[in-house]
């Protein structure tokens, strides 16, 4: 049953999380670890586990199915972003709160969280999971970060399109790098390929780790009382995927519209993750205040170990 096999890999993960918390609390690893660890997912591990799987699975085949997952993508995002502006309205009167919860509302933890869920639970459609969220990320580097979590007041002419240079990363870099290795069909030596999946395997563990250091940084109880959390955790985890899987149950049931099984998988998969843990990073390093941030990172990653398991297994059950 999806469930149970849901709910051992979320355990799995969590205990790495622990992990990271237990390393960070008892001082058994040094100051500033984390930061290490976080350029190491960013540089090496998630860029080599996209290359990887971009390299072996990316053909002319698939080349044909990635605008309609593409399209899909852009459809299902701007959809929750619309409804995310009325959302946060009943969360908070602030107006930089309401931007942060917009952020954790239209964009969920699909990356570090959910690349190791889909990984560990569906490895045979990682790749379509991998184009469906590339136009989040897109998302993320367009609007998401610059506008709603980088302070406006150091803007200017200069910043106004500083963002594009964001697209010049290590993983958008791979990304590219393994489509031509797959649309050409080169045959890379052995070594290179054993190189790159070693690396990649890491992501997931890594990542885990990282969010359990990162989570060890926070004030729990403090955290914990923040209630409008609660609400927006809920929507994030529960009432967006079930909203989302009841909707397309409907068009199919009534007017008979129908997607690939692994689209919609990719779709429950980013919807269903925890709020992502950006909101903390980015205006920490300007200077905001993350205590809202930081609650939601909290809150919705304790709860999704349960709420991930339930989606997936109803997602099972109507679809």
């Amino acid at each position: 049953m999806l469930f149970l096999t849901t709910l051992g890999q979320m355990a799995v993960l969590f205990a790495l999380i622990a992990l990271g918390y237990i390393l960070v609390k008892t001082k058994r690893i040094p100051e500033g670890s984390e930061s290490v660890l976080s350029k190491l997912e960013t540089y090496v591990f998630l860029p080599a586990l996209v290359l990887d799987t971009f390299a072996g699975k990316f053909t002319a085949n698939m080349l044909s199915v990635s605008w309609k997952l593409v399209l899909w993508s852009v459809a299902v995002l701007l959809i929750f972003i619309f409804v995310s502006f009325f959302s946060v309205k009943l969360c908070s009167k602030d107006s930089y709160t309401q931007k942060i919860f917009l952020y954790g509302l239209s964009f969920s933890n699909f990356g570090f969280m959910g690349n190791a869920i889909v990984l560990s639970l569906f490895p045979d459609i990682f790749l379509e999971y991998q184009i469906f969220t590339l136009v989040l990320w897109i998302g993320i580097y367009a609007w998401g970060a610059p506008r709603l979590l980088i302070p406006s007041d150091l803007g200017g002419k200069k910043n106004r399109f500083g963002w594009i240079k964001n697209f010049a990363n290590p993983m958008m870099i791979c990304m590219v790098i393994g489509m031509a290795i797959g649309l050409s069909g080169i045959v890379l030596p052995d070594f290179a390929y054993t190189l790159v999946s070693s690396a990649g395997a890491c992501m997931s563990p890594v990542a885990m780790i990282l969010t359990g250091m990162t989570l060890a940084k926070m004030d729990i109880l403090k955290l914990l009382k923040m209630k409008s959390v609660y609400i927006v955790s809920a929507l994030r985890l529960i009432v967006y995927p079930l909203a989302f899987i009841g909707i397309y149950f409907a068009a199919t049931a009534i007017f008979g519209i129908s997607l690939p099984y692994a689209f919609v998988v990719c779709a429950v998969a980013s919807i269903a993750m925890p709020l992502g843990l950006n909101t903390i990073v980015i205006p920490s390093a300007y200077g905001k205040d993350t205590t809202v941030a930081s609650s939601m990172a909290l809150i919705s990653h304790a709860l999704s170990i349960i709420t991930i398991p339930i989606i997936f297994m109803v997602m099972e059950v109507i679809l």
